[in-house]
Parts: C-alpha cells; structure tokens; sequence
C-alpha cells in the first residue's frame, strides 16, 4: 500500500494517520464542512471535503468516500471504527473499485454484523449464550411478547449495529414498545439499517471481550482481554486491560471461544468477540465487532503490538507478527474523554474546545482528535480523546491514573473528567474489597454528586458557502467558512442571514425568544435535532410524561413535562436547538 484513505474522523482518523506514517504510507483524510479545520484534517497529508454537515451526507457517503479515494489516487481504504466500518457493502464497493480493504472480507463483516447470524456461528462453534430471537423481530408486540415468553430484562439490540448504538434494556413490560422503537430508530440513524432482534439480558454483568487478530494465512491469535463494564447509557467510559479478577478458567474459556468463533467466520483482520459474565459465574457469548474497537490502546500496551501497525500488514498479505497469545506485560486502563456533562446526566455537550491541556509522564499515553481551540459538531459521536494509563500493577496504573485525571484540563466545553476522577477512587472499581463493577453500576449505584458544567457559548460552527471557480479552464470547487465572509457576502453567496452557528434551520434563543422560567417553561436540555414530538399540541399533558425526543452525538434524550397541563408547541420536529432554548411551554400549571 502506498496510499491510504481514512473514512473516519476525529481521534481514530488521527490514529491511523499516525499508523500509516510509521509503516510508510501516505494518509488522505476526509472531512465534513464543520471538520475542516479538524486535527486529523491536519495530521494527514492530504485531505478532500465530503461538502456537507451531517454523517449521512459525509462520513455515511460511499459514493463520495470512493470518489475522494480516486481523486487522491488512494489505493486503500480503512474504515476506523463506526460509521461504515462494519457495513459490508462499503467493503465491496472498496473492494470492487480496485482498492485495498484494511478490514474483515465482506462475508465474515455480512455472517458477523448481522447479530443474529453471530448467535448461530457462536451456537455451532461451542460458545456460551442466552436466549434470544431466532431472528429480527418486526414489531414491538413481538418484542413484548419475548419478554412476557422469557423474563425481564430483556435487551432489545440492531442487528447490524454495534458500539452500544441501538441497545436498549427494558426492565418493565410497559416500556418495551417505546425502547422498541427508539432502538430501531437510533439503529437507522447510526447504520442505515433499523432491525433489532431480542435477547435476555443479564442482570448486572461484567462487560468482558477477547482481542482478535488474523491473518491471511490461517493464523488467528487472540492477543488478550479486556474488562469493559463501566458504562453509561450502554457506552462505555473505562476499560482496561487484562480484565482483573477472572479465574483462570474462565480467561481460558473466553480465549478460546472468541478464536473458534473467528475461524469458523473464517476473519481476517482485527476483530473483537464480546461476552457477558453474569454474578453467578456464567458466560455468555454477546457480539462481535468486525472492526478495531475505541479500547484497542490498552491492549497494545499490554500485548507490545501496535493493533493498526497489525491491520496494515495483514491488508497487505503479510503474516501477523505474532503466533500465540502473548503474557501481558502489565495492566492499563483508558478514560474515554467525552464532551458529556455528568453533572446533568450526561448530556451531550457540543461546543468549541477553549483549552485542551492533557496530562503527560511515566505511563500516560493520550490519543486525541481535538486540541485548544478545536470545534466539536453536535451530528458526530462525542469522544474527545482517550486518557490510557499503563502501569506494572493494576495498582500502580490506578495510581498513575488519579494524577493524570488531576492534570488534565479542559475548557470550553464539559467533559467527563470529574466522572473519572470520582470513579478512580471508588472502593467498588479499585477492588480492594472485591470488585463489584458491572454494567449497570453507573446508574444504580455510582453515588457521587457531581457538579453541572457551565453551559458553553453555543458554537460560531460556521457552514461552508461554496461555489466554483476555473483555474486555467478547470472547474474547481472553492469553499469558504461563512464566518470569513461579511453579512453583504455571505448572503451574496446564498447563505440565510445568520448562517454562522448551527444552520439555518436552528432554533436560538434570540430568535424564539427567552426561555420562560416559570414552571411551565419547556426548555431543550441538550443542543440538538428535535426527533420527535411525543405529545401533540394542546394536548392534556402529565407532569414526567415523555414529550419529545432530542438527538445529539448520537444519543437520543427525552424531554420530559415538568409539570401537569396543555401542552403548546413552538418548535417543529426536525429543528435543531440551541440547550436553554424554548421547545414550547405547559399551559394551566
């Protein structure tokens, strides 16, 4: 490979880019208007635009991917990790365009994506599962009726999904039909595709998968564990590697499980196989990601291999550079930094990056896709950067871990760092009287207050006005941030008044005017697209009745009815929305 085109963006983008300079190859990155100035744009050494705002006209683009890899002369193509990474049409439009895919062939991405499909190899290669559904389920009165046929909880999974994104776990009957449908719609929105297939969930599991990796030649090695069970919201916020607190059997048991799974998929490439461990001890088999995972750096540091070093030389047909599981040299731990404020449930927080000031020294590694001053786009996922901290004990990396959290500094927008900082500390994740972590444990018994972020200034995300210009006879595309541009030129070149920020089809303030603060105020809790309204205008509305949904960074929140009355809508569905900004209000209360 001479040439590699990234379709991804943010840290990963940046990760690979990397990877490809010290193997030797050339990085092309790809960008959306509102990622122009963005550090793996930079980092690469060349980049072509996508000309558009939101991942389905960008990032989920494969006509536009492919033709950026042409105009580059790109002769390969790696995915990263979401978007299209797992979507086996975009490995053969690759493929079929005469490109190298740094990636799983098409058929194990097709048999493995497809969750079910991945029940039955894990079924026929021996693996540990729970029940589930023979198939997709096409309505939420089949997913009901799994639940009344099997048991609560029940977890309500897209088929061809992964990263956590269209999975929801109901606990009572009477919420089954309503994460039915948010699941199928996050599942559409995330990967083109919304069907879910039910499965019995275990209640208060750990999180455990199996690091793959295969080469061309037969060789598959799992190069290690993880435990990834702190999560929120079914996304995962620390890993670390290997997964502390198993018994030997069962480490063994997983090893071998996620290698007869992958050769008989018959992978190529990296891959992760993820279990569920149940309190009484029972293992079962969850998914497999055909892709590199967010999490791969505790790995590398505990196998010595660089994981996407690795995928570059298998898409070149070269042997893995190692045979059999190599020991661990030590543990890590990664600290996912996302631009979520704990404070207030995690809200998505996007924004522009005021002050970016990682921690550095023994055993502290941070792979970022952001820097001072870097803008962070409500359409794309959240992560900042990834805080991996290594250390020859679990005890000395956690230690390692409280000093880098206590310097790291950021500003601007709200982050999850006083999340980590409170975790590093608790009695239930250090495991010095047992580790009592499991997925669920954020929620149900993580107790620690933590104060709101200051909201930030909304965003000057300004779009890109485009038009053409001729360079001796050529036609070339010219964009301009609108920003740059007066009001006089900006509107000449055909953008709306006010274009600088998130759009013309946003909702600010100052055009709706101030928020109410009496109690029948509705005001957005996160800025974002407003999904849906749940509750038509001037209906008779409950106080804590679901009234609307928003979505950003690909999390879907719900706006609730603060109190009892008529409710009377000023925002139409599709909108996107400043946080603090009037949805609408509660007449009566």
């Amino acid at each position: 490979m001479r040439k590699v085109l990234i379709a991804n963006r943010g840290e990963i983008a940046v990760r690979i880019a990397r990877a490809c300079a010290d193997y030797g190859a050339r990085s092309v990155a790809v960008y959306a208007d509102d990622d122009a100035d963005a550090l793996h744009v930079r980092l690469a050494d060349e980049a072509w635009a996508l000309e558009g705002r939101r991942p389905a006209e960008t990032y989920l683009d494969i006509g536009k991917l492919l033709a950026a890899a042409r105009r580059a002369g790109a002769d390969a193509v790696h995915p990263g990790y979401g978007f299209l990474s797992e979507r086996a049409e975009f490995a053969r439009a690759v493929l079929d365009a005469g490109l190298v895919w740094i990636g799983p062939p098409p058929e194990a991405i097709e048999a493995l994506g497809d969750k079910v499909a991945a029940r039955r190899i894990a079924q026929a290669a021996g693996a540990p599962l729970v029940a589930g559904t023979d198939g997709p389920v096409a309505s939420a009165a089949e997913a009901l009726a799994f639940a009344e046929a099997h048991g609560l909880p029940i977890a309500i999974k897209a088929a061809f999904g992964g990263g956590g994104r269209g999975l929801k776990v109901a606990w009572r009957l009477d919420e089954v039909a309503e994460l039915y449908e948010s699941a199928v719609r996050e599942a559409t929105a995330a990967f083109g595709r919304g069907e879910c297939f039910i499965e019995q969930f275990l209640d208060r599991p750990r999180h455990i998968e199996a690091q793959v990796i295969a080469d061309a030649h037969g060789r598959v090695v799992v190069l290690g564990d993880r435990d990834c069970s702190l999560q929120r919201r079914n996304q995962k916020l620390v890993e670390e590697a290997p997964a502390p607190f198993l018994s030997d059997e069962q480490r063994a048991r997983i090893h071998e499980a996620a290698r007869a799974i992958c050769v008989r998929a018959g992978y190529v490439g990296a891959g992760t196989v993820e279990f569920l461990l149940a309190r009484d001890g029972r293992i079962s088999f969850l998914e497999v990601n055909t892709r590199l995972q967010v999490e791969h750096p505790v790995t590398e540091e505990t196998s010595g291999l660089d994981l996407v070093v690795e995928q570059l030389r298998v898409a070149d047909g070269l042997p893995l550079s190692v045979e059999s599981t190599p020991a661990p040299r030590g543990h890590s731990l990664e600290f996912r930094i996302n631009a979520e404020d704990p404070g207030r449930g995690y809200l998505p927080a996007p924004g522009r990056v005021g002050r970016f000031a990682p921690p550095s020294g023994p055993g502290v590694r941070v792979d970022s896709g952001v820097e001072s001053g870097s803008l962070v786009p409500g359409a794309f996922d959240s992560l900042l950067a990834k805080l991996i901290v290594s250390g020859a004990t679990r005890e000395q990396a956690l230690a390692r871990a409280r000093r880098a959290l206590r310097e790291f500094e950021i500003e601007g927008v709200a982050s999850v760092l006083p999340f980590h900082r409170a975790v590093a500390d608790q009695a239930d994740f250090t495991g010095k009287d047992g580790f009592r972590v499991h997925t669920r444990w954020i929620e149900t018994e993580f107790a620690v207050d933590l104060a709101d972020a200051p909201r930030p200034v909304a965003p000057d995300a300004a779009p890109m006005l485009r038009t053409f210009v001729e360079i001796d006879g050529r036609r070339v595309s010219l964009g301009l941030p609108a920003g740059v541009l007066g009001a006089g030129a900006a509107q000449a070149w055909g953008a709306a008044p006010g274009a600088a920020g998130m759009g013309p089809d946003a909702v600010r303030p100052a055009e709706a005017g101030s928020p109410d603060a009496g109690p029948g105020g509705l005001a957005a809790p996160i800025s974002g697209a407003l999904l849906a309204w749940k509750a038509a205008d001037g209906e008779a509305v409950q106080a804590g009745q679901v009234l609307a949904v928003m979505e950003a960074m690909k999390m879907e929140t719900q706006v609730l009815a603060p109190v009892a009355g008529v409710l009377r809508r000023a925002v139409p569905e599709g909108a996107f929305v400043e946080a603090g900004s009037p949805l609408g209000r509660i007449e009566g209360a």
